[in-house]
C-alpha cells in the first residue's frame, strides 16, 4: 500500500491511533489557520453567492476517482471551511445562542471521536457510560439538590430537551400544552411531533410570562395540562417568573416544565443563581451547555426531579439490553435516550467541569452577563442608538434611532454581506398590539470587552445612515 494511502486509511484508534492522529491533526490546523486569516472578520464577505464561489473554486463537481491524500484534503477544506465560517470566538460574531468552544472541549472531543463510544449498549462504551452517568447525576443533584431522587439524561440541545418534557407528560396522561408568547418555537414542534393539539399561549409582560395570565388559561381549561416556562429567552435572555409560575401550576394541579437551555448553567454561579429561584419546583427542566458551558454542538441535558419518569424512555432490544444481561448486571443505556446511536457528549462535557470546577465556569457566566450590562450602558449613552431594556442575561437589543423597521432589516443584511458582523434581529411587542424589529447582540464570548462592542454601535449607525440613502422597494417585514 502507498505510503500517502496508508495515512488516509489509518484508523484512529488502538495503540498506534495516537501516532497517527499526532501526524494529521496538524494537517487540520495548518488549513484552519490559514482559512482565519484569510477570512479576516467574523465571518465570509460577499453572502451566499461569494461563499459557494469559493467552494466550487475549491472543489470539482461530485466525488474524485482517485483521492488526494490526506495532506491536501484535511488542509485545503480545512482552509475552506474555517475562511467560510463564521466564527463565534470574534466579538462580532454575537447574533445567536451560538458559543465558542473552549479549547480543553474540543480537545477532549478529539480522544472521544478516536475511542467512538456508542452510547446504546454497556459492550460499546464501558467507561464513557459511567463517566456518563456520574455527570448527569451531578446535573440532577444541581437543579434538584433537596430532592431525594432526581435523575438527569444527555441529550442534543433545548429542542430534544423539550420534546422529552412533554413526553413525559403525555406518558403521564397529559395533553394540553401551555407556554408564554415567548416560549422557543422547540415547545410548538414537540406538540406537533408527539401527536398534542398546539400550545395553549400565555400572555407575556415585556418577554416574561405572566402568573396572572397563566392563571387564566388553567381555569379556563377542562383537563389537566403542562406549563413550559423559560429561563432565558431566546429574544431577550428574559426569565420568566418561575416562583410564582410554580405556585400557579400547583393550585391548578398542572405539571410544570422549564426551558432553562440558556440560562440553566446559571446554577454554576452563586452569584447569578438567585435568578433561577422556583426552577427547582419543576418537574422537568431543560439545559445546554453548547450555550452557557461552551461546548461544542451539541451538549444538551434534560433533568428530571424524579427519576423514575425516565421509565418512559425503556425499550427493549435483545441484542442491545437482553433481560438476562441487565439482570446479570450489565447497565441499560437503551433507556437513557430517545436515539440509539449516540456520541459520548457527556465526556467533554466532564473534561470541562473537572478542568474549570464549577466556580471557573461560573466565572465565564457572570464576565459575559458583566459585559453585557456595561454594553447596555454603552448603548443608552449613544445619541444615535436606543435600548430595548436592562438585560437579564448575555442578550442586548438595540436599534438605530433614525429609522424603521425595514431599514433594521437591511442593515443587519448589510453588515453580514460584508463580513463585518454577525448580529441577530428579535421582533417585540410594543404594548399597544404591534411590533418592532430589533437588533440583537448575544454575547458569549467571555474574554470580550464592553470595549469591544464601542466600534460596532458606530459601525451599525454608519451603515443605516448608508443604507437610509440607497432606495428600496416596499417590503414588510415580519
Amino acid at each position: 500500500m502507498p505510503e500517502e494511502t496508508a495515512v488516509v486509511t489509518s484508523l484512529a484508534g488502538g495503540v498506534p491511533g495516537a501516532d497517527r492522529l499526532a501526524e494529521l491533526i496538524p494537517l487540520a490546523l495548518k488549513g484552519f489557520a490559514a482559512g482565519a486569516v484569510e477570512r479576516g472578520g467574523p465571518a465570509p464577505a460577499g453572502g451566499p453567492a461569494a461563499v459557494a464561489a469559493g467552494l466550487a473554486s475549491t472543489l470539482e463537481p461530485g466525488f474524485p476517482a482517485t483521492g488526494v491524500g490526506a495532506e491536501a484534503a484535511l488542509t485545503e477544506l480545512s482552509r475552506l471551511l474555517a475562511a467560510g465560517s463564521a466564527d463565534p470566538a470574534d466579538p462580532w460574531c454575537a447574533a445567536h445562542l451560538h458559543c465558542p468552544p473552549l479549547a480543553v472541549a474540543v480537545a477532549a472531543d478529539v480522544v472521544a471521536s478516536a475511542l467512538n463510544p456508542s452510547m446504546d449498549s454497556w459492550d460499546q462504551a464501558p467507561v464513557a457510560s459511567e463517566l456518563e452517568r456520574e455527570f448527569t447525576t451531578g446535573i440532577a443533584r444541581l437543579c434538584y439538590p433537596s430532592d431525594p431522587g432526581p435523575d438527569a439524561v444527555v441529550t442534543t440541545g433545548g429542542t430534544e430537551s423539550n420534546l422529552l418534557g412533554l413526553l413525559l407528560a403525555r406518558e403521564n396522561g397529559i395533553t394540553t400544552v401551555v407556554c408564554g408568547r415567548n416560549a422557543h418555537h422547540s415547545v410548538t414542534r414537540a406538540a406537533w411531533l408527539l401527536g398534542l393539539p398546539a400550545p395553549v399561549l400565555v400572555d407575556c409582560e415585556g418577554d416574561r410570562m405572566t402568573p396572572g395570565a397563566l392563571a387564566e388559561v388553567l381555569r379556563s381549561l377542562g383537563s389537566p395540562a403542562l406549563v413550559v416556562a423559560t429561563a432565558g429567552t431566546t429574544n431577550t435572555g428574559e426569565i420568566d417568573p418561575l416562583p410564582a409560575l410554580a405556585a400557579t401550576c400547583r393550585e391548578f394541579g398542572a405539571r410544570f416544565h422549564v426551558d432553562a437551555a440558556y440560562g440553566g448553567m446559571l446554577l454554576f454561579s452563586s452569584a447569578l443563581k438567585p435568578l433561577l429561584r422556583g426552577l427547582a419546583e419543576a418537574d422537568s427542566v431543560a439545559l445546554d451547555m453548547h450555550k452557557f458551558g461552551w461546548q461544542p454542538i451539541s451538549a444538551g441535558l434534560f433533568a428530571c426531579r424524579d427519576g423514575r419518569g425516565l421509565d418512559a424512555l425503556t425499550v427493549r432490544a435483545e441484542y442491545l439490553n437482553a433481560d438476562d444481561d441487565t439482570e446479570a448486571g450489565l447497565p441499560d443505556l437503551l433507556g437513557r435516550s430517545i436515539r440509539t446511536s449516540r456520541r459520548p457528549d457527556a465526556f467533554r462535557m466532564a473534561v470541562t467541569v473537572r478542568a474549570l470546577g464549577t466556580v471557573g465556569v461560573g466565572a465565564l457566566i457572570e464576565r459575559c452577563c458583566e459585559t453585557a450590562s456595561e454594553v447596555a450602558r454603552l448603548i443608552d449613552a449613544h445619541p444615535s442608538v436606543e435600548l430595548w431594556g436592562e438585560p437579564t442575561l448575555s442578550t442586548v437589543l438595540f436599534r438605530p434611532v433614525a429609522g424603521g423597521d425595514a431599514l433594521i432589516a437591511r442593515v443587519r443584511r448589510a453588515l453580514l454581506e460584508a463580513g463585518t458582523a454577525v448580529v441577530g434581529r428579535a421582533l417585540m411587542p410594543t404594548g399597544d398590539g404591534g411590533f418592532r424589529l430589533w437588533l440583537k447582540l448575544t454575547l458569549l464570548q467571555p474574554h470580550a470587552e464592553a470595549a469591544d462592542y464601542r466600534g460596532l454601535l458606530d459601525v451599525v449607525v454608519a451603515t443605516a445612515a448608508a443604507e437610509a440613502l440607497v432606495p428600496q422597494q416596499s417590503t414588510v417585514v415580519s
